[in-house]
């Protein structure tokens, strides 16, 4: 079976290409980026998801398009959160059924529920996203709805926040400061519940949804979770540094990183602003039972792994150049100074 990745260049894009490689499929990739670690055997378009022909021409032959492609909250981008995120969205289901594929999988966001009314978090519960980045992806969501609607299947797949070896972007900066040994805040109390998933165990969600002919939506999280306070305070256990987790009042805290990220002073986004300091966890069961799909790692497993594989390649990591954000380090920003005072 033929399948192209977009975005297959990004983080989770890689990690899928490694997977459909390794089910012996024949796999392409579309980007705007080639990766130095593509294998030979893996095509590669290069192409801006903008630009419809360039998306035709590579949706030729392709049976299942696994659609990642998605300017990230870190980039703080809103032109280019709706340019890449909507469009972009739009021209791939066009090019995909143009082309004659059997299915399209979109990979869109928790963020396109905001702050959520209740937890669990269902697949059918209504979306009401609250920054630029969710309204954006929500807006992908509701082309792949209006497609499903004349006929032609899409999966919308919504992972909670993926954690994974090589994931970098902001969690570099906390295994950084854990490395060396420095404290990390959590807002409040730290006892809000929040549900992560390993970038392995959305992979093989996402390849699930794209073995079926009919559409459909799923959210997707590790079954084992709990506080925030509690993942972190495991990880700088298992690190040994001496870092601890400290309590930082809430609502000054979220105003702080509403303006240090409104002045450009620091990576954070609007959406973890919103998030950190708040409870949300997804009903995975419709995953599990239409898929057939279960979870490996659990929040504390999947940080570990992921802290383990930063401190062993960090030398190539802070020397990587032209990747993803979120295979990319971080500039720090005010960061850099608020983990001298907690």
């Amino acid at each position: 079976m033929a399948s192209l990745v977009t975005g297959g260049s990004g983080y989770f894009g890689h990690v899928l290409v490694r997977k459909l490689r390794e089910r012996g499929e024949q796999v392409a990739v579309f980007d705007l980026l080639d990766s130095t670690e593509r294998p030979a055997d893996v095509t590669y378009h290069r192409g801006d998801i903008r630009d419809l022909e360039a998306v035709r021409r590579a949706c030729q032959g392709m049976e299942v398009v696994y659609h990642n492609v998605a300017q990230v909250p870190i980039a703080k981008d809103r032109a280019a959160f709706w340019s890449v995120n909507r469009d972009g969205t739009e021209n791939t289901l066009r090019a995909a059924r143009e082309a004659g594929a059997r299915k399209v999988v979109y990979t869109s966001s928790s963020a396109v529920f905001g702050v959520p009314k209740r937890n669990p978090v269902g697949p059918d519960d209504e979306p009401h996203p609250m920054e630029a980045y969710g309204r954006a992806k929500f807006a992908g969501e509701q082309l792949c709805r209006a497609a499903v609607a004349q006929g032609f299947p899409v999966d919308i797949v919504r992972p909670r926040t993926i954690v994974g070896h090589g994931r970098l972007g902001i969690f570099q900066i906390l295994f950084e400061w854990i490395r060396e040994g420095r404290n990390v805040p959590v807002l409040g109390r730290g006892d809000n519940v929040y549900q992560f998933v390993h970038a392995d165990d959305m992979a093989e969600a996402v390849l699930l949804a794209g073995q079926r002919h009919e559409p459909g939506v799923y959210n997707i999280g590790t079954d084992r979770y709990g506080s925030m306070r509690a993942v972190l305070e495991h990880l700088c256990r298992v690190a040994g540094t001496g870092s601890r987790v400290r309590r930082v009042p809430m609502w000054p805290a979220i105003a702080a990183m509403n303006l240090t990220s409104l002045l450009g002073l620091s990576p954070l986004g609007p959406y973890h602003a919103l998030m950190y300091g708040r409870s949300m966890y997804f009903d995975i069961s419709r995953a599990q039972a239409e898929l057939g799909w279960q979870p490996r790692y659990s929040n504390e497993e999947m940080f570990e792994e992921t802290y383990r594989w930063y401190v062993a390649h960090r030398d190539e990591v802070l020397s990587a150049t032209a990747a993803s954000h979120h295979r990319s380090p971080m500039r720090q920003g005010v960061l850099a100074l608020l983990k001298y005072v907690l």
